[in-house]
C-alpha cells in the first residue's frame, strides 16, 4: 500500500504484515462510514452523553474481522466489545477504537477517526490513525517514523506556551463534576495562544504528531483513545506523559502530549490535578 510504503520499509519484518494489515483495516472501515455519514443514523446511549452508532459496531466488525485474517493469535481490546480492562496485557494485544468521535459523527459534524495500535509486552510498537473525511491516513512504528499519507512528520518547534495551539477533552461526567475540568481548562486558557476542543482525542494526538497542534491534554480516557496516538507523537518528536511527568501507558488516566518544548510549562500548569480526576 502506497501509503505506508515509507513506514513499512523502516519496520522490522515481523511488524510488516501486522502494519499493513491495520491499515487495510482501517481504510476500509473508513470507507463504510463515510458511507453511512450522510444517512440518518441509528443510536443507542451507553450513558447520559456517551454514545453508539451502526457505523461504531460496523467499523469494528470490519476491522476485527481483518485483524483477525492477518494474525488470529493475537487478542483484540475493542471499544463496543470489550469492558472490564484495568491493566496492562501481556503480550501482543491489538487496541481499536472503531469511531473515535461518536457524537461528532451522529451530528454531522466531520471530526472523527478510526485507531488502531498493536501493543507488545505493554509498548505501543504499531499506531494507525484514519480521518476517513480528510481521507488522512496517520502511521507510525516503533524507531520506524511518524507518516501522513506517505510523507514524514514531525511535531512543532514552538517553545512559547503563549504562542500555542493546545487541544483538550471532557470526560463523559463532566456534567456530574465540571469543577476540576473547568480549573484546569482555565489554566490553560489564560497562559495558551489557543484551545480547540473537537471532540476525538485520537485525531487531536494525530495533530500534534504532525504539527497542527502544539500540545494536549486530557482524563478519563480509555487505551483505544490513545493507544496508537501516543506512539505517534513520540515518533514524530514529541513527548508523552502524565500531569506529573510521570512515564505515560495508555492504562494511565491522564494524558499529556506536546511537541515536548512547552511540555514542562503545560505539566506545570496541571500537576495540581494529578490524581483528583480520575
Amino acid at each position: 500500500m502506497k501509503r505506508i510504503d515509507n513506514c513499512l520499509s523502516r519496520l522490522k519484518p515481523s511488524h510488516c504484515t501486522l502494519m499493513d494489515a491495520a491499515a487495510a483495516a482501517a481504510l476500509e472501515a473508513g470507507h463504510i462510514i463515510n458511507k453511512l455519514y450522510e444517512q440518518p443514523h441509528m443510536i443507542r446511549y451507553k450513558g447520559s452523553i456517551d454514545l453508539v452508532t451502526e457505523a461504531d459496531t460496523a467499523s469494528e466488525e470490519i476491522i476485527l474481522e481483518a485483524l483477525s485474517q492477518a494474525a488470529s493469535d493475537i487478542p483484540v481490546l475493542a471499544e463496543e466489545s470489550s469492558s472490564g480492562i484495568q491493566e496492562i496485557p501481556a503480550g501482543q494485544v491489538w487496541i481499536v477504537d472503531p469511531l473515535d468521535g461518536t457524537t461528532n459523527f451522529a451530528h454531522g459534524f466531520p471530526w472523527f477517526c478510526i485507531s488502531i495500535a498493536l501493543m507488545e509486552a505493554g509498548m505501543v510498537r504499531l499506531g494507525v490513525i484514519y480521518c476517513p473525511v480528510q481521507d488522512e491516513l496517520f502511521c507510525a512504528g516503533h524507531r520506524a517514523g511518524a507518516w501522513l499519507n506517505g510523507r514524514p512528520i514531525k511535531t512543532t518547534r514552538e517553545s512559547q506556551l503563549s504562542r500555542s495551539l493546545l487541544a483538550t477533552g471532557f470526560p463523559y461526567d463532566v456534567q456530574k463534576h465540571p469543577d476540576p475540568v473547568i480549573a484546569s481548562l482555565k489554566r490553560m486558557l489564560t497562559r495558551a495562544q489557543g484551545i480547540r476542543r473537537a471532540g476525538a482525542a485520537a485525531a487531536d494526538l494525530a495533530y500534534v504528531a504532525c504539527g497542527r497542534l502544539d500540545g494536549f491534554w486530557e482524563i478519563k480516557l480509555k487505551p483505544w483513545d490513545t493507544a496508537a496516538g501516543l506512539l505517534l507523537v513520540e515518533e514524530a518528536g514529541g513527548k508523552v506523559t502524565d500531569f506529573m511527568e510521570k512515564p505515560y501507558s495508555p492504562f494511565v488516566p491522564e494524558i499529556l502530549a506536546s511537541n515536548g518544548l512547552i511540555h514542562e510549562d503545560m505539566a506545570a500548569l496541571l500537576r495540581d490535578f494529578s490524581g483528583h480526576m480520575s
